[in-house]
């Protein structure tokens, strides 16, 4: 068995990823991404990881097999993943997250970040694949006695940078609670929100290796919700595992996706003249009522597929500044290299603080949402010929639908899914157009 890269590194079950093959990994990884560390041990290959059970284990591993190609490694431990990403753009060095964001802690993961803290193209991923093949069978050459070192002070430094982007502005007087999700932000989110000033009650910031997303963060915001009430503040702010991502919850307890937070942003960032060419960057995911409302603001959209990366290349590519995902991954790519939940949660209160008003009247003023039914259909295998078969079908949902809805079905990159979308001004039908194409799904994988 190998490992093969999906939308965000590889991931699974944390047995799958056994010594063997994460230090088959990691040497692939010193072959690919560090050629120029290799015997240079001034220079370290960043490695940081989530509170789960499996991360020391796969942390091990990971190094041991950095260190028999001649890689030393520094170790920030349990920190956020756009820590490591920043970690990696400050010092111009390769780095390694090893996390399953939002995924049970029976799960585990690696994500890798090339010299200066961007995720891997498809055509690197595909040479570390084909590198690890190589390696996987081969014996282990002994260690170059490379131990790693300790990076916690990394940490600081990057709440520190966090915080310069506020400008000297404060978040006094804004009252928010936070849900890390037992998860790589429990110490650093809440850290960042009260250095800035804001009142901030915590949840689910107790990590123990098993409660990484178990009933609570992004995946599950009705405790943030109650406690919004509770607590009578302002805003709630939900954290994924890894906290790459935030979804945010209003004073009235209403969940506020990536999309109303990436609308709400683009349409600050433009009335400051800080959005470059008037453009926003999202996936073809993105809900058609974010589309609508930019195109009613002026605001110019450029479509991806699926995956932060994308969305990162997309940006660089055009110069852009900002872009992100419904699912709460939200990059602003003069500050960050990565999706940022923590960078984006500060920066989304700190908008709310200038504006003054109650965040539900902001984002229902940034976008309102078309409904968007999403449907998920297991299969036992990645298989490309399901969304072949079932073509015909789609393009008929897509001409009853016309331009007043959209459609969208693809395979998951994360998980043995098939995803199924649809979009309609009604509700009703989108949820029936949708039903329609999970039984046409069913059916081909019978067939």
């Amino acid at each position: 068995m190998t490992l093969r890269f999906g939308t965000d590194g590889v991931r699974g079950h944390a047995d799958e990823l056994t010594d063997q093959l994460v230090t088959a990994l990691g040497r692939a990884a010193a072959r690919v991404l560090a050629p120029d560390l290799r015997r240079a041990p001034t220079d370290r290959f960043v490695i940081g990881r989530d509170p789960r059970l499996s991360g020391p284990r796969i942390e091990a591993a990971l190094v041991a097999g950095l260190a028999a190609e001649g890689v030393a490694a520094e170790l920030i431990g349990v920190a956020p993943t756009p820590a490591v990403a920043w970690t990696a753009a400050a010092r111009g060095v390769p780095a390694a997250m090893i996390s399953a964001s939002h995924n049970s802690f029976h799960d585990n993961g690696i994500k890798f970040f090339a010299q200066g803290g961007r995720k891997l193209s498809d055509q690197i991923e595909e040479r570390l694949e084909r590198t690890l093949d190589q390696l996987v069978d081969e014996p282990v050459p002994a260690g170059h006695a490379l131990a790693p070192e300790s990076g916690r002070g990394d940490l600081e430094r990057y709440e520190l940078a966090v915080l310069a982007s506020l400008e000297g502005r404060t978040l006094e007087g804004v009252q928010v609670v936070v849900d890390c999700a037992n998860g790589a932000a429990s110490e650093v989110g809440p850290s960042v929100l009260e250095r800035a000033g804001a009142a901030v009650h915590v949840l689910s910031a107790s990590p123990d290796g098993r409660n990484i997303n178990e009933g609570c963060g992004s995946t599950h915001p009705d405790a943030l919700a109650s406690a919004v009430a509770t607590f009578g503040a302002d805003v709630g702010l939900a954290f994924d595992g890894d906290a790459d991502r935030v979804l945010a919850v209003d004073e009235t307890g209403a969940v506020v996706d990536g999309d109303h937070l990436i609308a709400l942003c683009a349409r600050d960032l433009r009335d400051r003249g800080r959005l470059r060419d008037d453009t926003v960057v999202v996936t073809v995911m993105t809900n058609l009522g974010f589309r609508l409302a930019m195109a009613g603001e002026g605001i110019d959209v450029v479509e991806t597929q699926v995956g932060d990366r994308y969305v990162l290349e997309a940006l660089e590519a055009g110069g852009y500044s900002l872009g992100g995902e419904q699912s709460g991954h939200v990059i602003f790519r003069d500050l960050a290299t990565t999706g940022d939940g923590v960078l984006t949660g500060l920066l989304v209160l700190d908008v709310l603080a200038r504006d003054g008003r109650p965040f539900s009247v902001m984002t229902a003023e940034a976008m309102t949402s078309v409904p968007q039914v999403l449907k998920n259909v297991t299969v036992a295998r990645r298989d490309p010929t399901v969304l072949a078969a079932i073509g015909e079908d789609i393009a008929a949902v897509e001409r009853e639908l016309g331009e007043r809805g959209r459609v969208l079905v693809r395979a998951s990159g994360t998980e043995p899914l098939v995803r199924v979308m649809v979009e309609a001004l009604d509700a009703d039908q989108a949820e029936a157009a949708a039903d329609r194409l999970v039984r046409a799904v069913e059916q081909a994988l019978r067939a």
